[in-house]
């Protein structure tokens, strides 16, 4: 006998499936939205445009990186131009960032932390894309010379880097370590690398402090004209220590025999080090800032033959980036390549 409730019993169930696979259906929609937006963020459209680079000190590290990054960077954003600014060191380039005329730079993490202390403008917008390598303290004299510590700087005359660069900075706080004011009892002369060397060799400075990775060009080509030594540093870290917060991001550190073969003569030197970031602000666009991130990661190899110091940068590091957070294109890099 012909049925009208099972009829309806099975359009019921009919619409029912329909209903499920519907629901199904928009379930894989958004699913797969946000994978898309997760994995290509800013959309598909790739950064093309002007960026500045602020850099440093001419013959300095981050001067090299820089120029050789900007090779690589053609590969990773072939419609990026960018555009490199020479500056003072870490604190200008700190500057620059603030103030807009730089969108990513180099610098230190104490230069990083003491900005951000010092609450100075634009310094909550800072944001890191990758911890890079570490900057080793490097106090250079003249071979023979009595200097045996930062203790015998006294009255001589000491080159301690540009008013806005990282070395001044670090200089003025381990001369403060081993009992000594900057600009009381040293005479301080504020040069930068590309002109302490020659200074050094003409006999108008006595003495001079750099921070930068291993080995610094223009070290090496002063080793190779003139004899020097390396001076130790690392009695002064329990008093470095004691000078927390400001200098809770110095490490003791060692400089390997290798560093500059010729000047220690298969001997290591203790010093201290502090980390380089790479930082941009929280201004830079998504996509942009994930592009470089991506670029300084990849290129480790290219440019590390040519900068010893850029083979330190390692993906299980980089994201280790104290005191600033990660901006957000460079946590969406991070993600898309997590194991």
């Amino acid at each position: 006998m012909f049925s009208f409730r099972r009829i309806a019993h099975g359009l019921g169930r009919s619409r029912s499936r329909r209903l499920s696979l519907l629901r199904a259906a928009a379930a894989a929609v958004v699913v797969l939205a946000l994978l898309l937006w997760w994995l290509v963020p800013g959309g598909s459209s790739s950064p093309s445009g002007t960026v500045s680079f602020a850099t440093g000190v001419p013959t300095g590290v981050y001067d090299r990186y820089g120029s050789l990054l900007d090779e690589r960077l053609h590969r990773e954003m072939p419609d990026v131009d960018l555009r490199l600014l020479p500056s003072q060191g870490s604190v200008q380039n700190l500057d620059m960032l603030s103030s807009g005329k730089a969108s990513f730079t180099i610098a230190a993490a104490d230069a990083v932390a003491t900005y951000r202390d010092d609450k100075e403008p634009g310094a909550d917008r800072l944001r890191a894309c990758a911890r890079l390598y570490d900057d080793y303290m490097q106090l250079v004299v003249p071979a023979g010379s009595g200097v045996r510590s930062a203790k015998d700087l006294k009255g001589l005359r000491v080159g301690v880097g540009q008013k806005r660069s990282g070395v001044n900075l670090i200089a003025g706080r381990l001369l403060r370590a081993a009992g000594l004011d900057i600009d009381k009892d040293v005479r301080p002369v504020r040069a930068g690398i590309d002109r302490m060397p020659d200074m050094l060799e003409e006999g108008k400075l006595d003495a001079f402090f750099w921070s930068g990775g291993l080995p610094t060009g223009a070290i090496e080509g002063l080793a190779a004209k003139t004899n020097i030594q390396l001076v130790q540093l690392g009695d002064l870290v329990p008093e470095l220590h004691a000078l927390e917060p400001e200098t809770r991001h110095y490490r003791a550190a060692v400089m390997p025999p290798d560093a500059y073969p010729a000047v220690q003569q298969g001997e290591p030197v203790k010093t201290v080090a502090v980390a380089n970031l790479l930082v941009t602000t929280d201004r830079t666009d998504t996509a942009l800032t994930e592009g470089m991130t991506r670029a300084v990661l990849n290129s480790r190899d290219q440019i590390g033959e040519k900068v010893h110091a850029a083979q330190k940068v390692d993906l299980r590091t980089a994201i280790y980036t104290a005191p600033l957070p990660l901006h957000s294109g460079a946590r969406r890099y991070y993600r898309s390549v997590k194991p």
